[in-house]
């Protein structure tokens, strides 16, 4: 009997995490044969829970929308995993420190002690990585306005700040170059949040700096949304020179020339690094440190030739480097 109770929650589960089962696939999962899994379902449906058949090759199941509440069934992976996650997510969104700590709080409090003590022994101090996250944390207002948007397929309207905007500047300072796009996804890569959008007036891809929308509104038309791929999704951010970011508020801020095409140097530059095309074979790249040192160090990783080198302090440091690493090779 306990083993049918603890498959009938891992039934419950397993429908929770997708939108429909193909059955032959649901039962595997399970470990049991057809039969059993039809049993199964029927005691679901007795209990309450709207288990849809579908119809197909196969057949398979949804689980629908009904008056009863399911309540929320994981197994020990997922509790480890959830518990993991609330202590691991990045520090980029404002305000939501406390809600975390009382999430993290109130599922312990629930798990069965096994898991409890499983789950504590996971204590976790993330530290800032400076080189990663320069970008102020949004405030969930804005997450909310943006992810509804894309939720509800409805165009986004907003005023975005002009690039040469200081990072800590007043959130209502300034703003220009008004749009209106569909929102298609929040992408989240090296700190940063970023909106990817299309212009519907000449079916082009942008993707916009969130921390740098201002005066949202999500009341606009309806829009068929576009099915994006991951390499869509890397094309558009990662390997995307023209997203928007700047240098950040380093100490050091250098740049240089850089024979290597811009898509290229995109992809592997630091976050919060600017990178303009110059031609087809060439790049300009701004990147800041905690030292010019350190910032020469970034340079050199690309292994490609530099030109145009700025300011004096930046073409300093690489002769200090150059007459540092002489030394070495001759010692």
């Amino acid at each position: 009997m306990a083993d049918t109770s603890a498959r009938i929650l891992r039934l419950l589960s397993l429908l929770e995490a997708r939108v429909e089962w193909p059955g032959g696939e649901l039962a595997d999962r399970l470990g049991v044969s057809s039969r059993t899994l039809r049993r199964d379902i029927d005691t679901l449906r007795q209990l309450g829970y709207p288990v849809n058949a579908l119809k197909g090759p196969g057949g398979g199941y949804r689980l629908g929308h009904g008056a009863k509440l399911p309540p929320l069934v994981l197994d020990d992976d997922q509790a480890i995993a959830i518990a993991l996650a609330l202590q691991t997510a990045p520090a980029t969104v404002s305000g939501i420190d406390d809600a975390v700590t009382r999430a993290l709080s109130t599922m312990r409090k629930v798990m069965p002690a096994r898991l409890r003590a499983a789950s504590e022994a996971f204590e976790v101090t993330s530290l800032r990585n400076y080189w990663e996250f320069s970008a102020p944390p949004l405030d969930v207002e804005t997450l909310q306005i943006v992810g509804s948007a894309i939720r509800r397929s409805r165009t986004l309207r907003f005023t975005y700040a002009d690039p040469r905007e200081p990072e800590d500047s007043r959130r209502d300072a300034g703003p220009s170059l008004p749009v209106e796009v569909e929102p298609h996804h929040l992408v989240v890569w090296a700190g940063r949040w970023y909106l990817i959008a299309r212009q519907h007036r000449d079916n082009s891809w942008h993707t916009y700096r969130v921390d740098r929308l201002r005066s949202k509104s999500s009341m606009g038309r309806p829009f068929a949304r576009h099915a994006l791929t991951q390499e869509d999704l890397t094309r558009l951010v990662v390997q995307n020179p023209d997203r928007g970011d700047t240098a950040g508020q380093w100490q050091c801020v250098g740049s240089a020339t850089v024979d290597l095409p811009a898509g290229v140097v995109a992809r592997w530059a630091p976050g919060g690094s600017v990178v303009s095309p110059v031609d087809a074979q060439q790049c300009r790249l701004t990147i800041g440190g905690w030292s010019w040192a350190g910032v020469t160090g970034l340079f050199i990783t690309f292994d490609a030739d530099l030109s145009e080198v700025y300011p004096d302090e930046l073409v300093e440091a690489f002769a200090t480097i150059g007459r540092r690493l002489d030394r070495s090779v001759s010692a």
